[in-house]
């Protein structure tokens, strides 16, 4: 079974004026893009997660891709990963594997999701890197997913799962991908000029 993909997707953007998925680049919503990314990189049937003003978000998810409400949104990333988790837990079959990615990393290719799937397994733990940093996405087999759940809080999600795990494989992307997130009006008028 192919990798599953997760969308986080769900945050306010308040540094960048709102809603994250909303903006647009290069005339696509970012929303449509990483899920996009996510399905050409080969994960099968992606999940997006929303939050703020989900219902302006909603009508651009492409068909197919199933949508999660986290109600606790406003509490951070963690909210959203824990509900997102939890709805392919409860999918039957929940996938082997899911490719975790945020909705503001434009410059993450359907090469990097790709390098990543391919490492899918109940007891896969891998995340890109980027001339060794560790960044996004990240590859959660589902022996991962309670314990990713239980402590994601905060805007940490996975981070305090992932660091220092002995069994994490961070994989090379920096020569197909680029790690920067826009997060603010500046940082997506620099992603504006590299796309």
């Amino acid at each position: 079974m192919p990798a599953g993909g997760l969308l986080l997707a769900a945050g306010a953007g308040r540094r960048m004026g709102g809603p994250k998925a909303l903006v647009e680049l290069a005339g696509e919503p970012l929303v449509r893009r990483a899920l996009r990314v996510l399905a050409e990189g080969g994960c099968a049937p992606s999940t997006v997660v929303l939050g703020a003003e989900a219902e302006r978000v909603r009508p651009l998810v492409p068909s197919g891709t199933e949508i999660v409400l986290a109600p606790d949104w406003a509490e951070g990333m963690g909210a959203s990963l824990r509900a997102g988790l939890a709805a392919l837990a409860a999918r039957d079959p929940a996938p082997e594997a899911v490719v975790v990615h945020l909705v503001d990393l434009p410059g993450v290719t359907p090469a990097a999701v790709a390098r990543l799937a391919a490492l899918a397994a109940p007891g896969a733990l891998a995340r890109a890197a980027y001339d060794g940093y560790p960044a996004h996405p990240v590859l959660l087999g589902r022996e991962h997913w309670a314990p990713v759940a239980a402590g994601a809080r905060g805007d940490a999600g996975a981070r305090g799962y992932l660091k220092g795990h002995p069994d994490l494989l961070l994989v090379e992307c920096g020569d197909i991908a680029r790690p920067d997130d826009v997060d603010t009006p500046e940082q997506l008028a620099r992603a504006r000029g590299a796309s």
